[in-house]
């Protein structure tokens, strides 16, 4: 598909309706290649200011428009990233580097969220508590926070700004997107399109792309009552204590280093197959993605020879090819991953397949002999390399998991539920999932971490409701009443 030669974006914002910005235009290169693809019109500080006041003006309206009418625009919404499925999902290949299977997946996943936050507008709002005084009656119900701030990533930027854009949209928000400079088309303009077409009201969505201080403005505005933020720890970090500090709602979907424990009774095939779609999916970029892989010792050499021979049969190469691995998102990611696999081997580890970097580009490798204070073990990579660790015990599999200071997910591979379960019950992950690979995301289900990867935040289902907004008691008496003065 031909990239249009004078979008919209190279010289607007999306303030709640396009109009014409005062930041920096700036080039968007395509990581593959290098090559400049399009430009971007970036915002300032000065934009949020803008978009604050407009949506502290429209979100009443759009608070009290009939649930209905907010969801028929939902599932409107959902409808055009099916119609527009070819050219979001050439931009997500251009602009990100994801293969032709990574970008369907993320869009189907994108609709999903849509269908699911339209139904969420018409669920029940409250509940009515008792009274010990008679005749008085207590409600309790859910109320819009007001604006929410999105401050979304790159590595699935449709997704991961949506899944929270949609539902803050169906519980009455007013929404303030800042997607990644790395994937602000994709991730940011193109969403403003399809709302825009599926009849949002002018003022109750914006797209602000920017570098740091377009998002430390974002997070500061007293008129921004919430901050969504998916990202790395270190700025989660920063951005909760911001928050803390103004008494303001944080939603933080932070980083991860989740583990695949592989027993000696589980299925070495199954095992080994998830454990390659962990952590090779989309090169690895991903906070989900399987970073320590923790095999029982007596089953840990034939684990390694399964997996090398997955990794060594995956080919890398330009996502708009028939390829398995993309590019890494820029130089910077690819010589730190580049980095991290060295540092290790200089410490004793031992590459099994892969371990060369070409440009932007990382083989899928496999790592062997890997110790606990290596740095392919203890930090998040972010890059398409799969550490392999050997234990000894249950026990020993369990204080390993522990020992990183992230808590996203985990994988169990074993014969027995009962024993897997006795594990997933000893481990401090948000999810865990059995006889399957880290890589889980379901919209129906919600999602969300322990520790440096989050506050415990949920994404998806019914914990979108409580996520959003904030609560009301609303007592009512049908007659006044005496007190004693």
């Amino acid at each position: 598909m031909d990239i249009p030669t004078n979008p919209i974006w190279q010289q607007h914002l999306f303030l709640g309706a396009w109009q014409t910005g005062d930041g920096e235009q700036v080039n968007v290169r395509e990581p593959a290649t290098d090559e400049v693809i399009s430009q971007l019109k970036t915002a300032t500080p000065a934009d949020v200011e803008r978009a604050a006041t407009i949506a502290k003006a429209a979100q009443k309206r759009w608070m009290d428009v009939p649930f209905d009418q907010k969801a028929e625009i939902l599932r409107r919404a959902a409808a055009l990233l099916k119609e527009r499925a070819d050219e979001i999902n050439c931009w997500n290949t251009r602009e990100c580097g994801s293969i032709g299977p990574k970008a369907d997946w993320e869009l189907q996943a994108t609709y999903e969220q849509a269908q699911m936050a339209a139904a969420l507008p018409m669920q029940p709002s409250g509940e009515i508590f008792p009274s010990n005084m008679p005749g008085k009656r207590n409600y309790w119900k859910r109320v819009p926070i007001g604006t929410v701030g999105v401050i979304a990533p790159w590595n699935f930027p449709i997704l991961l700004s949506m899944r929270s854009v949609f539902p803050a949209l169906a519980m009455g928000n007013c929404v303030i997107l800042k997607p990644d400079p790395k994937s602000s088309i994709c991730g940011g303009a193109l969403m403003a399109q399809i709302l825009e077409a599926a009849g949002l009201p002018e003022g109750v969505f914006h797209v602000l792309p920017g570098g740091p201080e377009v998002g430390k403005g974002l997070v500061e505005h007293p008129l921004v009552k919430m901050i969504s933020f998916t990202g790395s720890t270190a700025v989660g970090k920063k951005i909760g204590e911001t928050c803390g500090r103004m008494l303001k709602k944080a939603a933080l979907e932070l980083g991860g280093n989740n583990a695949q424990v592989v027993l000696e009774d589980a299925d070495l095939d199954i095992a080994s197959s998830c454990g390659a779609w962990g952590s090779f999916l989309h090169q690895g970029q991903i906070c989900m993605q399987t970073g320590r892989h923790l095999v029982h010792r007596s089953v840990a050499d034939a684990y390694i020879d399964r997996l090398a021979n997955r990794a060594s049969n995956l080919v890398c190469g330009n996502p708009r090819e028939q390829v398995h691995l993309g590019p890494l998102i820029n130089e910077t990611q690819a010589r730190r991953v580049e980095d991290i696999v060295n540092r290790s081997v200089e410490m004793g580890a031992r590459v099994v397949a892969g371990g060369k970097r070409n440009g932007n580009y990382f083989e899928a490798t496999v790592i062997a002999d890997v110790t606990p204070e290596m740095p392919v073990f203890s930090e998040e990579v972010f890059g398409p390399i799969a550490p392999v660790m050997a234990f000894d015990s249950d026990d020993s599999a369990c204080t390993l998991v522990n020992e990183s200071p992230y808590g996203l997910a985990a994988a169990i591979h074993s014969g027995s539920t009962e024993r897997a379960l006795k594990i997933a019950n000893q481990i401090q992950v948000g999810m865990v999932h059995i006889n399957d690979q880290t890589v889980n995301n379901e919209f129906q289900v919600p999602f969300g971490g322990m520790g440096s990867s989050g506050n415990s935040g949920r994404f998806g289902g019914p914990a979108n409701i409580e996520e959003f907004t904030t609560s009301q008691w609303v007592s009512v008496m049908e007659e006044g009443i005496q007190y004693p003065f």
